[in-house]
């Protein structure tokens, strides 16, 4: 399924159009050009970045290191959001969910925007080479340009594998916290790694099911905009298990102990059950809010957050 074009906002209503001064205040200023950052994605990729640094140090690793990192990681996925809205603002303006960001309302510019996105990009990318090493640095540039490029450029409005493939951008902070500490790769990073990528179609599809009208008003298409509930709940299904089953190979291959196993057995188990749960009520032909999809949404931001502190917890108790 091919989708290129998307129709245009009514005159006057995408906010694109310049205002004056006076309608933009300095301190809203600031608030819409860190909004253009996406602060609350980038924490879930921080979650994703600094306990990889302990298991790769196998306890505390140099907190200044630990700092640029995270720096350097929200400078660059906070680019990565920023190129992303500017490309995306045409549907943005057409989205509920995304009616309200800064190149909508017209607090910031398409110039700004795009301006502020590649400043972002070459500063992270300097800081990272400079002061961590060249390896991460690389890694960080290669993560904003698949989700700028491949992802929102190419794949977004295209294909229902969108995030499966785009959602590769999302998992490469976990090699970065590694290459930080190390200056290396290991199979440890590559099995997280994959763990994310088996996350991702599962914990964004149900918010898809959500807002499918959105998507669908704005042709792009999302799996659930182009299949049924019953398709996507199995796909969720099908992902969950892999991604938990990856999940556990890193106790057999010695690079995690008991706790970890522990947590990710635990956690896992209460993943395939509420995955379940949203199979067997997409079965039934359950619509509305008795579908709870969101549930399962929620639930896997639960779920990173709490593998990846048994990440870095399982140095310590081994």
């Amino acid at each position: 399924m091919c989708v290129t074009a998307v129709e245009s906002r009514p005159a006057g209503v995408l906010g694109e159009k310049s205002r004056s001064s006076s309608h933009r205040p300095f301190g809203a200023r600031v608030k819409a050009f860190v909004e253009l950052t996406k602060p609350r994605i980038i924490e879930l990729l921080l979650i994703t970045t600094v306990p990889v640094m302990f298991l790769a140090q196998q306890g505390v690793p140099d907190l200044k290191l630990v700092l640029l990192t995270c720096v350097g990681g929200y400078l660059s996925a906070g680019g990565a959001n920023a190129l992303n809205m500017y490309i995306d603002r045409d549907i943005d303006a057409l989205m509920d969910r995304t009616s309200q960001r800064p190149l909508v309302t017209g607090m910031v510019s398409p110039r700004e925007c795009l301006a502020f996105g590649i400043t972002l990009a070459v500063v992270s990318t300097l800081l990272f080479g400079l002061m961590v090493n060249w390896l991460s640095a690389w890694l960080s540039l290669g993560a904003l340009l698949f989700y700028v490029v491949v992802y929102t450029m190419i794949l977004k409005r295209r294909t229902s594998q969108n995030i499966v493939w785009g959602g590769i951008a999302g998992c490469l902070p976990v090699l970065i916290g590694w290459s930080s500490v190390t200056n290396s790769m290991s199979w440890a990073p590559i099995i997280l790694f994959l763990v994310m990528f088996f996350w991702t179609p599962p914990h964004y599809w149900p918010l898809s099911m959500k807002v499918k009208e959105d998507y669908a008003r704005v042709g792009v298409p999302m799996l659930p905009v182009v299949a049924s509930n019953k398709v996507v709940a199995r796909q969720i299904v099908l992902y969950s298990w892999v991604m938990v089953a990856v999940s556990l190979l890193l106790q057999p291959l010695g690079y995690t102990g008991w706790f970890y196993t522990a947590v990710a057995l635990l956690s896992g188990g209460f993943w395939l059950w509420e995955a379940h749960g949203l199979q067997n009520r997409a079965r039934a032909e359950v619509t509305g809010a008795k579908l709870k999809e969101m549930r399962l949404f929620h639930w896997s931001i639960t779920y990173v957050s709490i593998l990846f502190v048994a990440v870095a917890v399982d140095p310590f108790l081994r």
